[in-house]
């Protein structure tokens, strides 16, 4: 790791999951607190009538691209799966 002074930034893959429907949403984003506040408060198109939205999952990355190609694959029939099973035990406690 860099012992310069920069900051580093970090971008979020996330999971919501919408307590109305019981559906999940997937995105990405560079500010995880703001991207919530924005969805639970009606500020996205997508999640607007879903809400309230509830953060189940996130993982972050050091490079957009990186998180990017995370969210495609979430959003694939593999990344769900593999959500499924990496989510398992907490669904199962539901």
């Amino acid at each position: 790791m860099p012992s310069n002074s920069t900051s580093m930034m970090f971008f979020y893959t996330y999971v919501l999951l919408s307590l109305r429907d019981n559906e999940h949403y997937i995105g990405y984003t560079g500010n995880l607190r703001k991207r919530l506040e924005e969805h639970n408060s009606g500020k996205n198109f997508s999640t607007k009538s879903r809400m309230p939205l509830k953060l189940i999952y996130f993982e972050a990355c050091l490079n957009e691209d990186d998180a990017k190609q995370r969210e495609k694959y979430f959003k694939s029939t593999i990344g769900r799966r593999y959500l499924s099973k990496r989510l398992y035990n907490w669904q199962k406690a539901l």
